[in-house]
């Protein structure tokens, strides 16, 4: 015989309800849209994303169990050590839960009555965030990109190994000051003064929303490895690697706020 290919969900020896994954027509046919692998370069941040979206979208209802970690982590092309910590975050942020035993799991739980939510509705409403973050990738892939082709004098490289040593050395509570005073370096070492003051203007933007959704460990190490990067190809004089690492960069932080605000 076949595998049974019964739809929707079944209910467990608990009574909770468990979605059957696998299945022509069932829930998992619903991930598909947004269950994909992810780029080598922001494997957390895009698998959080990704799941965040499941979640916030209602593609597995209250109460429903999320696919299997090992399916989960072979749609999205990541290990199951960084698909835990995108889990661990969820918990963290009262989305899901974890149960243990023959009928455990990933569980999506109520969403709660938070009467911030309406709060955070109104600060965001007025922000265009696809606009806004493309823009910010524009300026700063461009920033990078001139650093290194007409690189910094020897003032100029002190003060962005400085302001690099600064974001490695800050607490949690001022790290996006220093993360902020980084990449404000970097613009101004362009040598462009307008795209400085138009960087300046999209940064506090983006700042406004970063303050909407958690600090995390893991994107914070992520973030650190890619400006340490940066900076080196800068340095270096490569152009190229400048850019490219920025873009990644940009797009990392753009997959986390359209996850926690999209």
């Amino acid at each position: 015989m076949g595998r049974d290919h019964c739809l929707g969900s079944v209910r467990g020896r608990g009574g909770e309800k468990v979605i059957r994954t696998g299945e022509p027509g069932g829930p998992d046919d619903r991930l598909a849209p947004v269950l994909r692998p992810v780029r080598a370069g922001n494997g957390f941040e895009e698998a959080l994303e990704q799941i965040l979206q499941v979640v916030r979208l209602g593609l597995v209802p209250d109460g429903g169990r999320l696919p299997a970690e090992r399916e989960l982590a072979e749609r999205m092309g990541i290990s199951r050590v960084t698909l835990r910590e995108v889990l661990k975050v969820l918990q963290e942020q009262g989305l899901v839960e974890s149960r243990r035993g023959r009928y455990g799991g990933t569980f999506v739980l109520p969403r709660p009555q938070d009467p911030d939510g309406a709060e955070l509705r109104r600060r965001i409403a007025p922000v265009d965030m696809e606009d806004v973050l493309r823009f910010r990738e524009v300026l700063e892939v461009g920033a990078a990109g001139l650093c290194a082709a007409h690189g910094p004098d020897a003032a100029g490289a002190e003060r962005l190994r400085a302001a690099l040593a600064a974001t490695h050395d800050a607490t949690p509570a001022d790290y996006r000051r220093r993360d902020t005073l980084l990449h404000l370096t970097l613009a101004e070492l362009s040598g462009s003064p307008s795209l400085t003051a138009r960087y300046a203007a999209v940064r506090a933007t983006v700042n406004e929303l970063l303050d909407c959704i958690p600090l995390l460990v893991r994107n914070l190490e992520h973030s650190q490895h890619q400006h340490t990067a940066v900076v080196e190809a800068v340095l270096a004089g490569d152009a190229d690697a400048a850019r490219e690492v920025m873009r990644e960069h940009c797009a990392g932080t753009a997959a986390l706020l359209r996850g926690f605000l999209a």
